[in-house]
């Protein structure tokens, strides 16, 4: 296995994971600054108003892109796979 061989299976695991993460991610980071907004227009200072409404549009956001993260997942899976001939010699 060369080192560019194993630079570029790094590569796209890493980049596989920022394009699986990234939704999840973002859509957490808007309802966080939403709630926060709306906790000091009302100076609400209660801890699980920012944690529910957070983890409730995580996981909505995650079951609605399911299929395209599964597909990712077995695309990067197939081609590292695909390639363990190549990286043997």
């Amino acid at each position: 296995m060369t080192p560019e061989y194993a630079l570029d299976m790094v590569a796209k695991a890493l980049h596989t994971a920022i394009v699986i993460a990234g939704p999840l991610l973002a859509a957490g980071m808007i309802v966080g600054i939403l709630i926060a907004i709306l906790q000091a227009a009302t100076q609400i200072n209660e801890s699980t108003l920012s944690f529910v409404p957070k983890l409730v549009i995580v996981l909505a956001v995650a079951s609605f892109a399911a299929p395209y993260i599964l597909r990712t997942l077995v695309d990067l899976f197939r081609e590292m796979v695909g390639r363990f001939p190549t990286a043997a010699m």
